[in-house]
């Protein structure tokens, strides 16, 4: 059996350092956890850094220098050995909650609590992080501070919660054939989807759904889109929404997916390529083909997946029609600075 307990341990104390780390040390954290070859993968407009120098400048030294006392909050914590290539993986999903004690991408500062949902996966090799996917959620957290980019979403958005059971932080090794387990319900509903996609099908029956979700399933989306609780529900708020609204929809795979215990991750680079036709997020349609950068997280209770965890990079599949949310936003917001 393999076992995960060394990378886990490597990642937990990169975290342990990084959250004591002022902005001035962030850089020596790095040198010391990740390799001299390091790749970072980031949401829009962090995309990909291809130095520890560079990712310490575009992501974590701002974002430290913004959240005053910024606290890890995780709520999941899994190891594994990626499906699609057998290196090594951590993830870890949660919040970064601080104090928005200085502007942060053009968002006016609070000076109050925020939390900035996360997803990251850390590939450790010979001792060190080689690659980093770390996805947040920008446009929740914009919400947060009160300035919200997008027409009213179909779902509802607050700070979500961990695993019902509160059983996600697999410190020690889960025994392995759960998360074989695991892993197979997801692949195969992702397996459901893919056929449904190639059919050319707009709509989805909720028999498919049932195959794979509980009746009682929660899908956790990104700001912009919310969440949604049941599977007639999710399908009114969420997927019948996407399905119907997006056309030319190809899967492109994942950079990372694995399992651990009753939990499972997967992230791509991108994952989907769809083009609107209008209505999704409340936008328009257009010719625009455009990429969504995509983190699922599950959770399996029984023989079915309970509640589902998703990150999507919208600004940056909206950035790629022609919408900058951000620098539209630091235009409205701060316009006395240009």
């Amino acid at each position: 059996m393999s076992s995960y307990i060394n990378e886990k341990n490597l990642v937990r104390a990169y975290f342990e350092e990084m959250e004591k780390a002022a902005p001035s040390e962030v850089q020596g954290v790095l040198n010391k956890y990740m390799a001299q070859d390091y790749n970072f993968k980031g949401v829009y407009p962090f995309r990909e850094q291809d130095s520890r120098e560079k990712a310490a400048e575009v992501f974590f030294v701002p974002l430290k220098e913004s959240l005053s006392h910024m606290q890890r909050r995780q709520d999941i914590f899994i190891g594994g050995t990626n499906e699609i290539d057998n290196t090594k993986w951590v993830m870890s999903m949660g919040h970064f909650m601080g104090l928005f004690d200085k502007d942060w991408l053009g968002i006016p500062h609070t000076r109050k609590m925020i939390s900035l949902r996360y997803a990251e996966f850390n590939c450790v090799e010979n001792g060190k992080i080689t690659k980093t996917g770390l996805f947040v959620d920008i446009i929740g957290f914009m919400q947060q501070a009160g300035v919200n980019p997008m027409p009213p979403q179909t779902g509802n958005y607050f700070v979500y919660p961990g695993p019902r059971n509160h059983n996600g932080l697999l410190f020690e090794d889960a025994p392995e054939e759960e998360g074989v387990e695991t892993l197979r319900l997801v692949n195969k509903m992702v397996e459901d989807l893919d056929v449904l996609n190639k059919s050319g099908a707009m709509g989805c029956p909720p028999e498919v759904l049932e195959l794979s979700w509980s009746p009682n399933m929660i899908w956790y989306g990104p700001g912009g889109i919310g969440a949604s609780y049941t599977i007639p529900r999710y399908q009114e708020q969420h997927q019948l929404p996407f399905r119907n609204n997006l056309t030319d929809k190809t899967f492109n795979g994942h950079v990372c997916r694995f399992a651990e215990g009753n939990f499972a991750c997967f992230f791509g680079w991108p994952n989907l390529t769809n083009r609107p036709i209008g209505g999704f997020l409340g936008m328009p349609g257009g010719q625009v083909t455009a990429d969504m950068q995509v983190v699922d997280v599950y959770c399996r209770e029984g023989d079915k997946l309970s509640e589902n965890w998703v990150l999507i990079d919208l600004p940056y599949w909206l950035k790629q029609q022609g919408l900058d949310i951000l620098e539209r936003t630091k235009q409205i917001y701060n316009a006395d600075n240009h």
